[in-house]
């Protein structure tokens, strides 16, 4: 432990610039204690404030242009492939998508401070084609903001503990410690909140073979079929204008404030394109928490209904 310190100590700004670059690039081990960390060694001067600063933000640079280009080239595959791995997928991608459209790239400048938007911010600010000078001026001051905050915190909980010799120098024996403490007590906690979501989605799915029987039972009958949501963002349209037969296509916020006009006497289905359909069973979950009983998440969206083989409408407008 003592030699792992030394090196800590010898190569913080490489250690900080690497973890920062490997959780930009969207491995889900967060960066704070770290920072955190680097902050506090700034108080006796073994850490530099500015140098600090000026290596997060260029591991973030480099990370999330990447992401940006990723996004602007490859659209909703590389937005796909990063929310299977995020541990805040359950909301990840309509929060972005719905904040990038109220606010454009203004959203880059707070984005890294909010959990699932900072990883998935640079590849659809790509994907909505905010140009790329724009995307590194707002990119850069976020980052600017977000790394100086946690720093500054550091340093401040530095100067308070340097200002007790015996309590610094346990501090200083103890840092890597609380350090690694700290970022396994957030994975875990990320973890947990994340089994708890999916325990709850495999309860409300309805698989595509259900929905098309309940489709099929209706048009026969003369009944009402179910009243199915499209939940998708306009650029996901855009790249697949393509809908399920009859589906309306709302919002998630816009749905939730029109909760009192959703029928209470048919199923009501909802569906999106996240990869295990994570907004739709958000969305669902709220709806149910309004006094909307009958309505479930699609199992695997727009992508698991064109798989299973059944009909698909073409999108007029969007």
């Amino acid at each position: 432990m003592g030699t792992f310190k030394i090196m800590l100590l010898h190569h913080a700004y490489s250690l900080l610039f690497g973890w920062v670059l490997v959780e930009q690039a969207g491995v889900p081990i967060p960066s704070i204690p770290v920072m955190l960390a680097a902050g506090t060694l700034s108080a006796s001067h073994k850490v530099h404030l500015s140098y600090a600063i000026g290596v997060s933000l260029v591991a973030c640079l480099i990370a999330d242009s990447a992401w940006y280009w990723l996004g602007r080239q490859y659209g909703r595959k590389i937005v796909d492939f990063l929310c299977r791995f995020s541990l805040e997928s359950s909301t990840c991608v309509v929060k972005t998508q719905g904040t990038m459209s109220k606010r454009g790239a203004v959203t880059l400048l707070f984005a890294k401070f909010v959990p699932g938007l900072s990883t998935m911010a640079p590849p659809i600010a790509g994907q909505a084609r905010i140009p790329y000078v724009t995307f590194l001026l707002y990119d850069g001051l976020g980052t600017l903001i977000w790394s100086a905050a946690w720093l500054l915190a550091g340093r401040f909980f530095g100067d308070i503990a340097e200002k007790s010799t015996r309590f610094y120098s346990g501090l200083g024996h103890f840092a890597v410690l609380l350090v690694a403490a700290a970022v396994i007590a957030v994975i875990v906690w990320r973890v947990v909140k994340l089994r708890q979501f999916r325990s709850q989605l495999v309860e409300l799915r309805l698989e595509p073979e259900q929905l098309h029987s309940m489709i099929c039972v209706a048009i026969d009958s003369g009944g009402e079929p179910p009243f199915i949501v499209d939940l998708r963002h306009p650029l996901d349209v855009l790249a697949d204008p393509l809908v399920l037969p009859g589906a309306m296509r709302i919002g998630p916020d816009e749905l939730k404030k029109r909760s009192e006009s959703i029928p209470r006497d048919r199923d009501v289905v909802l569906y999106c394109t996240c990869p295990s359909e994570e907004t739709s069973a958000k969305v669902a979950m709220e709806l149910r928490r309004l006094g909307v009983m009958r309505v479930r998440p699609l199992r695997g969206g727009l992508q698991g209904w064109k798989d299973a083989g059944y009909p698909v409408d073409t999108v007029v407008s969007v």
